[in-house]
Parts: C-alpha cells; sequence; structure tokens
C-alpha cells in the first residue's frame, strides 16, 4: 500500500526536522521530498506533518505513521539484501569493547545478521588493550574498540584506526554521589584493570590536576562496575553518549579534571580482508554516523 520511496523521505523529514534537510540526505531536491510526503499522506488519507514557515512537526498520525514505517523499510531492506546477489557466509571472530557491546552492539549485529544470516560470528567482549592483544596473536579479526582522541594504533595489524564515532569522556557515578571539590580525601575510583584506556586517562588526569585519589573497586566488567557506582563506592570515567541508566554524569562544579574525548575506532587484523569482516564494517560504520550525531562536542 505505501511506497517505500515515500516513506523514506517521510522517515528522512521526521528524523532531520525538515524538508531541506531531509533533501540533502537522500541526495533529492526539497520539492521532491515535499512531493513525496504530499502522496503518501493522501495515500493514507491522513495530515502526517504540522507545518509552518519556522517548523515540521509530527501530528498524532504521523507518529503512528513513523514506526510502520521503519517496520516496513526494514522489512524491505532484509527482503532485498536476502535476494540480491551472493550470499555471504563464513566465520567471523569479532572482539568488542564492553561498554558498547551493553548498549550499541545489539543494533549493529541486528543489522548484520538480517543481510548476512550464513556467517557464523564468534563475539569476544573485553577491555580493548587486550582485545588488541587477542588481534595481534591472530586470533580476533576485527576488534571495535577505545582509543585516545588523535591517537594512533599499533600492533601487527591490517589496517586500523577507522574511526567510527568521537565521544567525550566524563566523570559519572550513582544518583546519591556527592563529589565535594573542597574535600581534602583522596577520590574514591572504580576502574577496570589495566590494560583499560578509561583507567589510564582518568589516572593521568587526577595526577596532572594533583587531586588524590584512591581505588576503591576493580571490576573485571561492566556489570560490575555499574553496580559498584550505583552502591556509592566511588567514580568511574565513562564515554558520556553510553552511560548505563542508573549512573549519571558529574557536573562541572563537582571539581574533577577535565578528561577530554575518546575515539571509538575499528582495527582489523590478518582475518579482516574477508568478505564477512567487510560486511560488518560496513554495519558498523552505518551505526556509527547515528553515534556521531548523538555524541556531545
Amino acid at each position: 500500500m505505501f511506497d517505500p520511496v515515500l516513506l523514506r523521505s517521510f522517515l528522512a523529514v521526521a528524523e532531520t526536522g525538515g524538508f531541506t534537510a531531509a533533501g540533502r540526505r537522500l541526495g533529492l531536491q526539497q520539492s521532491t521530498v515535499s512531493q513525496h510526503v504530499q502522496r503518501l499522506e493522501r495515500a493514507a488519507d491522513r495530515q502526517l506533518f504540522l507545518r509552518d514557515t519556522h517548523s515540521v512537526e509530527l501530528t498524532g498520525e504521523g507518529e503512528t505513521m513513523l514506526g510502520f514505517a521503519r517496520s516496513i523499510l526494514d522489512a524491505h531492506e532484509r527482503a532485498t539484501a536476502y535476494f540480491a546477489g551472493p550470499r555471504v557466509s563464513g566465520r567471523l571472530r569479532f572482539g568488542v569493547s564492553e561498554d558498547f557491546a551493553v548498549t550499541e552492539l545489539p543494533q549493529v549485529l541486528r543489522t548484520f545478521r538480517h543481510s548476512h544470516p550464513q556467517v557464523d560470528l564468534q563475539l569476544t567482549v573485553g577491555l580493548t588493550g587486550v582485545l588488541n592483544e587477542q588481534l595481534a596473536e591472530g586470533t580476533l579479526d576485527l576488534v571495535l574498540g577505545k582509543r585516545v582522541a588523535g591517537g594512533t594504533g599499533g600492533g601487527r595489524t591490517l589496517w586500523s584506526n577507522r574511526t567510527v564515532w568521537r565521544d567525550r569522556l566524563v566523570w559519572a557515578a550513582g544518583e546519591d554521589f556527592r563529589a565535594d571539590p573542597d574535600e581534602g580525601g583522596a577520590l574514591p575510583l572504580i576502574v577496570y584493570p589495566p590494560p583499560s584506556v578509561t583507567r589510564a586517562r582518568a589516572l593521568a588526569a587526577l595526577d596532572r590536576a594533583a587531586r588524590p585519589w584512591r581505588i576503591t573497586c576493580t571490576a573485571s566488567g561492566l556489570s560490575g562496575m555499574i553496580a559498584a557506582a550505583r552502591a556509592g563506592i566511588g567514580v568511574v570515567a565513562h564515554s558520556l553518549s553510553l552511560i548505563p541508566p542508573g549512573l549519571r554524569p558529574l557536573p562541572a562544579d563537582a571539581g574533577l579534571p577535565d578528561l577530554g574525548s575518546t575515539d571509538f575506532v575499528l582495527t582489523g587484523g590478518r582475518g579482516a580482508d574477508s568478505e564477512p569482516a567487510r560486511a560488518l564494517v560496513d554495519a558498523v560504520l552505518a551505526n556509527g554516523a547515528r553515534l556521531s550525531r548523538r555524541a556531545p562536542a
């Protein structure tokens, strides 16, 4: 009933907030996008947007159409991918930083699995430093992990430093934690064991600021770190856009030093030149565009 071409234009307007911005995203003229939306409204016999000279907002019916549009386009893309061209198959060993794994990875894998159901995916979740060691040893094919913003990679890799998105590192804690900038005592820290990018950054920043600190908890996994922070045991250094529920970024008046930014990067080992690896890289990079828009500057 609803043409996918019209639905794509409708979805682009809803996500960008305007017909001109939607046209830029789709590579279409603003007038063409407007015509597509009008045709969709006629097909649905509903008004989908409230328009004036300054803004475009979804109506109640438009909100409903938004869910249908995403479902229809998702099914359309999966069907197209399934029947188009040769099927990608094989084994892929993928290492992922844990904070990404528990937040954004399910969407990436869902997209990848819909398009490449015959790939045998072996997933390893852990600290970036450990994952990169396994990549250099040849036990992983591809790693998505963290790196100091603007830094360089190393090791025996096929290619490295393919940035997916950049995010701010911030201090975070449980809802009831209060950091006193005038407190003479040591700042309680919850950290990963070495090698950990965020651990190293946090300790270096505190040392430069001459702020006393003590490690009150070392957690080998993100679930333990979250539990300790929610319990008020201490503060953590964490990527701002991936802060899990139950934790909050500490305000600037907490008096803690700035942690700068971190890059989430893809690094490919000897097995990254395979067809399954290239397909997963495409899925990760596509998701990275959305994260870049969400991540604060």
